[in-house]
């Protein structure tokens, strides 16, 4: 999942906690990357509590749940959103990278033969 803002995506992870912050907007669960953590006031983009107005959401099973309070809703469907509350969805030139970085991968893994 890249991040909602510039359309980076994440690298293969170090150990440890990871640097990205997760979020949710208009229902959906949304990764923040480093640089966008930064550089932009991030959290007022994303959705809040309706309990106690925290940003500190997750969106699971048709679910969203406030981390902080423990107050759950119903995630509203995409054909029961108006449409200027749509996310984006980041695509674009990210999804063409991601497909070339899709194709190399492959290549590399199906060049060494089969797995046993």
């Amino acid at each position: 999942m890249p991040c909602f803002r510039c359309g980076a995506r994440q690298t293969d992870p170090v150990r440890g906690a990871s640097p990205w912050k997760r979020g949710v907007r208009a229902d959906r669960q949304v990764l923040i990357c480093p640089r966008c953590q930064a550089e932009h006031d991030w959290t007022a983009e994303l959705d809040r509590c309706d309990a106690c107005g925290s940003t500190v959401l997750t969106c699971r099973l048709g679910e969203v749940e406030c981390r902080d309070c423990g107050h759950t809703r119903e995630a509203v469907r995409d054909d029961e959103r108006p449409g200027d509350l749509v996310p984006s969805g980041g695509a674009g030139p990210a999804d063409a990278d991601l497909s070339q970085e899709v194709a190399a991968a492959l290549s590399r893994v199906l060049k060494r033969g089969p797995i046993r």
